[in-house]
């Protein structure tokens, strides 16, 4: 069984069907591709096809080009598990990310344990959680600086207020990711998200090609001192300003990714505002508007975009009371923040000073797609066989 921990209570992987100790059992498929067979197909040695898959140069560019073209055509996948078996020892990485919302962390946490699965000898996991963005993160910082963590993930809400634990982490030589949401201006190594001004940007573009004519449009935000939800504003507004839109932004308002306060702020603005015909909901924290607008606007008179695709919203998908959604790939985020903490802790490679993801728009002609996709993901990266002791 392989274990990862969080606030001192171990989180033991079973093995369930479709779990996350399933991908080590024996394959039934036949064994995966390697070097030599690319070599092979191409004619070409087992050395420069391993310069070409693994950038190490001296090797012509077309020829590399050829030998990626064919490996994506034999579906070769790297063996990272053997290339880490050098790692000299145990690696504790601390994780700690909100509790809410749910529905997107949780995803974030998925992909970080499939990412460690190759390495599963040689990675502790210790997971902590806070209540939200930007509250009690500091004392969970504080544990990991001294509990023997060699690298700490974090989501910064507020970044001010963790400017100078960042700043501790790196004079005791522990690199800090930031994921889902950026914390500029201070030491982490780096931030993996979807770009937040990207996410913004076609939320603006989408409302303002579909409106009829001129109108209001508010945004239900979570806080904006935090760098990714000032970020889809300033998007937002941007796409309005540069697609001259008929569209006046009225509002933006602040529910702190409180569905009881989304709920009652919508009910508010929707009985104020009588010339509003948009609401872009930047958060995950979507329900609570939709619960609000099932009251006051059953006719679906609002075109409404939300953040992310979870089970809850996606029947307001399929029955058009949200016009799209921008999924945020949390998993993948969760995935790529592990992967540049773990190679830059084990092989010395630095990352980029910011990983960004391509946001995806969601609508219900392609919803049954992400749904299926997400549901395949969810039975193989281990949520299903993990149970708390």
């Amino acid at each position: 069984m392989r274990k990862v921990h969080t606030r001192g209570r171990p989180i033991v992987a079973n093995t369930l069907s479709g779990g996350m100790t399933g991908r080590h059992q024996t394959p039934a498929n036949p064994r995966p591709v390697g070097i030599k067979d690319i070599a092979k197909a191409l004619g070409l040695s087992n050395g420069t096809v391993d310069r070409a898959l693994h950038s190490r140069g001296g090797i012509n560019p077309s020829t590399k080009d050829r030998v990626l073209n064919m490996a994506r055509k034999l579906g070769y996948k790297p063996n990272l598990a053997a290339r880490y078996l050098k790692a000299p020892r145990q690696v504790r990485l601390a994780v700690n990310l909100p509790a809410k919302i749910a529905s997107f962390f949780d995803a974030v946490r998925a992909g970080i344990i499939e990412a460690s699965g190759p390495f599963q000898a040689g990675v502790d996991l210790c997971f902590r959680s806070h209540p939200t963005l930007g509250e009690e993160d500091e004392a969970l910082f504080e544990e990991a600086l001294v509990d023997g963590s060699k690298g700490i993930i974090i989501a910064p809400g507020r970044p001010a207020k963790l400017q100078p634990w960042i700043h501790k982490a790196k004079e005791k030589g522990i690199p800090v990711v930031c994921v889902a949401t950026d914390a500029p201006g201070t030491d982490r190594l780096t931030c993996v998200s979807a770009d937040p001004f990207i996410s913004g940007g076609l939320v603006g573009e989408l409302l303002s090609r579909m409106a009829s004519g001129p109108g209001r449009v508010a945004v239900l935000t979570g806080d904006l001192s935090t760098f990714d939800h000032s970020e889809k504003v300033r998007g937002f507004k941007n796409s309005l300003d540069s697609t001259r839109s008929p569209l006046v932004l009225s509002a933006v308002l602040e529910s702190h990714d409180d569905e009881n306060a989304a709920y009652d702020q919508t009910r508010k603005l929707v009985l104020k505002e009588g010339q509003l015909k948009a609401l872009y909901v930047s958060t995950a924290n979507s329900i609570g508007v939709i619960r609000a607008l099932e009251e006051l606007d059953a006719e679906c008179r609002l075109a409404v975009i939300t953040t992310d695709l979870f089970p809850q919203i996606a029947p307001f998908v399929k029955s058009g009371r949200i016009l799209a959604t921008i999924h945020q790939r949390p998993e993948a985020q969760g995935r790529l923040s592990f992967e540049a903490l773990y190679n830059f802790l084990v092989e010395g490679k630095c990352p980029a000073p910011r990983i960004k993801l391509n946001p995806h728009l969601v609508m219900r002609s392609n919803l049954d797609l992400f749904l299926e996709r997400m549901s395949r993901a969810v039975s193989g990266n281990g949520l299903s066989g993990v149970q708390l002791l």
